[in-house]
């Protein structure tokens, strides 16, 4: 969990790789949708290109069914889900149905004023979909390091939607932090460093917890 541009996918795609578990990202799966035009992604569009979350009916239907493809013998690691309390309320109940529940819940914690420079300076590669800052696009060819893509600036990292996306966090996804704190699996970083110190300090606080992360 965290707020847009606290380096949720970045960091999911470290722990993919660490913990050797299948990554979940609403995020690409939105845009699969999106780009196939497929009747939810056509659904989705006119809300994620305003900044605004999707509703819970056409998410929780999309990101579930990709949990359930998953084998009761492996893990998961869930990225960009859920972010409002009934999305989390529908997932355990999912996952209690495969007598299966959530071992931690990691949010990445960033203050509000290093999010929109972040957020103003982020472009996507088309292909991979890796993040890059704006630094990294300025004289040079706009492609992708990790595969040569195209980079482009997403309509929902534009400034006028990322003042809505911070806005929409606060008031319906800043509840889930105590619904998890309540349960006892919230787990919280401070975001701000590098990928490595953030990656660094997510593996050292699960680390420390008395149970193993499956």
């Amino acid at each position: 969990m965290g707020p847009p541009g606290a380096g949720k996918g970045t960091q999911a795609q470290l722990l993919k790789e660490q913990l050797k578990v299948p990554h979940i990202s609403s995020g690409d799966l939105f845009r699969y949708h999106l780009r196939e035009r497929t009747g939810l992604g056509q659904q989705a569009a006119s809300y994620i290109h305003q900044g605004l979350l999707v509703p819970d009916e056409i998410t929780i239907g999309i990101i579930l069914d990709k949990v359930l493809g998953v084998s009761t013998q492996e893990g998961f690691l869930l990225d960009g889900f859920p972010r409002t309390v009934d999305q989390a309320v529908a997932l355990d109940n999912t996952l209690a149905e495969r007598s299966r529940r959530l071992d931690w819940v990691v949010f990445i914690n960033v203050d509000e004023a290093e999010l929109l420079h972040r957020l103003g300076g982020r472009y996507t590669c088309r292909e991979c979909q890796a993040p890059h800052t704006l630094s990294e696009t300025q004289g040079g060819d706009g492609k992708c390091s990790n595969c040569g893509g195209e980079l482009y600036q997403r309509d929902d990292d534009r400034p006028e939607a990322v003042e809505q996306r911070l806005q929409v966090y606060q008031t319906e996804t800043f509840p889930l932090l105590d619904y998890y704190r309540q349960r006892g699996l919230l787990i919280e970083v401070p975001g701000i460093g590098s990928v490595e110190d953030v990656n660094h300090r997510v593996l050292s606080a699960l680390g420390q917890l008395p149970v193993d992360v499956n």
